[in-house]
Order: C-alpha cells, then structure tokens, then sequence
C-alpha cells in the first residue's frame, strides 16, 4: 500500500485529492494548518489508512515512516486569502514547498506542486500553452500569490535537475465544487452563495473577463494522472470548453439555482485578467486526460452536494 502526503489535504482541492487517493489503495497522511482548511473537508475519513497532522508547511515537515508521493498543495489560492496575509502566501510559496521538497527528497518520494495558471498573470497569448512565459507584475497585489507560485515552480525544477528529486508541475486552472469556503470569494462560490441566498450577484468590471471552469473531479484525476506519468516539465490541468465571461457564469448560475436575484456590477479590482484559457494539448497528448463534465453538470453536482435540487429547464 503507497503512502502519499498531501500538504493542504484539508483545503477544498486537498481534501478531494484525500477522497481519491483512498479510492486507490493509498494510506494517506494529511498536513494542514487549517488556515483555509477545514476538519469538516475530511471528517468523513474516519479511515485506518488516513491521518492528520495539524502543521504549518512553512515550518520543516517530519515523518516518520516510508512516503512515495508528495502532493504538495498547501497555499493562499484564493484573492481573499492571499490580500489579507500577503507575506504568508509568499511564505508558503517559498519555505513551504523547500519543506515539502526536502521531505520527498529524504524519503526519495515522487513529488507533484500544484501550480496556477495564475503563473501567466494577465496573458497576452490565448490559450495559454505551458510554453508562454506569462504577463504578471511582480509588484501587484496578485504578485504575492503569482510569483510565490512561479519561484515555486522554479525551486521545484531545481530539485529535479540538481538534486534529483522525481517532480511533476500542475498548472491548474479555475476549479470549482463542492467544499469551496463559502467565504472564499472566487466567482463560482460567490455568485453560488449570492443565488441560493437571493442577493444580487456581484459582478466586477463589465462582466467580459474570461475564466475557464473545470469541475473539482475532473481536475483531481489529472493531478493523479500527472503523478502516475513519467513528465517533469509543466502541464496544464483544466478545462478549455467552458472559457465564460463572468456575466455568462452570472447567467448560468441564476438559471441553474432557479434564483431570482439580479446581476449588479462593480469595480474591476487591480489586475485582475482579462483571459483565461488553458491549452491542454500536452495534457492530453502525455496523461490521455480531458475533462469530462460540463459546466451545467457541474454546478447541478454542486448544488446537490448543499442538499439543493438544480431548477429544471
């Protein structure tokens, strides 16, 4: 039985990737600080094969026994996180993944980050291949989150190319599902909650940035897939069918809940892109992986998961 280590396990896409990798045959051992984590995300897994460890990644990470994959997903992924502790998302970037990196190096595990699309910042090539260097302002708000996430990538390919460490590099994109923090403040949770509260739903700027939505299930197979193969350099993780303006999320979300809330607008906040769409041509062409649920599919899953029936058409 593999034993794997998710730093960030108890977070929305940690948590998903516990479920999973249970599913296969893995003991697992979750490292989380429950700063935007939760116990909730992984009280179902009352498990003999599964354990948590209540750490900070920024402090060196100890183990004992055997570990074969480190899946080292711990960070301020979310605007509303990484604006109200800026140096802790820098942190976590930095210490956090050399800790998670110095521990598959010791125990000579596989190791896989989970980078961003947010590496390419506000993009001037679209889609975005792995291949695009990014458009990103160091000094920005975004920039702690941005470039914590890019020397991250750099310090993984270091360990792979000097120390030897077996790496992999997820680019994901915009992800969605049940156990986003109703407080987390990306588009998808926030229009979700404003619609099934009846508020209106805040839509920033005018409403034609792009972002491209992939269900949390799809995502957490790429992630396994990109583990289970042999490729060291990035590749992008999401789902380019359902490139949408925020006002079209808006729309489909109104509909879908059956709400009758309104659709106000407010200003764009700094920096904000305005283009999301990964390639994923490598994805598919190395890992065999595609997403396979639509955006409808997806949101009626969610609403499911809150104990809510989707409006019918």
């Amino acid at each position: 039985m593999p034993t794997s280590v998710v730093t960030g396990g108890a977070g929305f896409l940690g948590s998903h990737l516990c479920d999973h990798l249970l599913e296969q045959g893995h003991q697992v051992i979750c490292v989380d600080n429950l700063d935007t984590g939760s116990l909730e995300n992984i009280a179902h897994l009352r498990d003999d094969a599964f354990r948590f460890v209540n750490q900070d990644v920024v402090e060196p990470i100890h183990l004992d026994g055997p570990v074969d994959f480190v899946f080292h997903l711990a960070a301020l992924a979310s605007p509303v996180d990484y604006l109200r502790a800026p140096l802790a998302s820098l942190k976590v970037g930095s210490y956090g993944t050399h800790n998670a990196l110095g521990l598959a190096k010791y125990k000579r595990a596989r190791f896989l980050i989970s980078s961003t699309s947010e590496v390419y910042g506000d993009p001037q090539v679209h889609p975005q291949p792995e291949t695009y260097w990014g458009n990103v302002n160091p000094i920005g708000p975004r920039g702690v989150y941005d470039e914590a996430k890019r020397y991250a990538e750099a310090l993984t390919m270091t360990y792979h190319t000097q120390q030897g460490v077996d790496t992999r590099i997820a680019r994901i994109f915009n992800t969605y599902g049940p156990r986003m923090r109703r407080n987390d403040g990306r588009a998808s949770v926030q229009f979700l909650n404003q619609a099934i509260g009846g508020k209106p739903l805040t839509v920033y700027g005018d409403g034609s940035q792009t972002r491209s939505l992939c269900y949390v299930d799809d995502l957490i197979r790429g992630l396994y897939a990109l583990m289970s193969s042999d490729e060291h350099l990035p590749v992008n993780i999401g789902n380019p069918d359902h490139e949408v303006t925020m006002l079209e999320l808006a729309q489909t979300v109104i509909r879908i809940t059956g709400s009758t809330s309104e659709i106000v607008f407010e200003a764009l906040p700094i920096d904000d892109p305005q283009i999301r769409r990964p390639d994923i041509t490598r994805a598919r062409e190395i890992l065999g992986w595609a997403p396979e649920i639509d955006l409808e599919e997806g949101l009626g899953r969610w609403l499911k998961a809150l104990g809510r029936e989707p409006a019918k058409a």
